[in-house]
């Protein structure tokens, strides 16, 4: 998923240097919400791993 972030936020980085302010907002959008749920799901699955591994102990 960060993988996906990262391509959008290099479209819209290359869509700006070539004046396309459409595509350019549209894919930085994007690339934000990504990047976002990228960082929930992290936080939730090291969440939830220590307490998986806690509880075996």
């Amino acid at each position: 998923m960060l993988r996906w972030a990262l391509m959008f936020l290099v479209v819209a980085l290359v869509a700006a240097l070539f004046g396309f302010t459409n595509v350019a907002g549209t894919s930085m959008d994007i690339a934000k919400i990504l990047f976002f749920v990228f960082l929930v799901l992290f936080v939730v699955s090291l969440v939830f791993g220590s307490r998986a591994t806690r509880d075996v102990t």
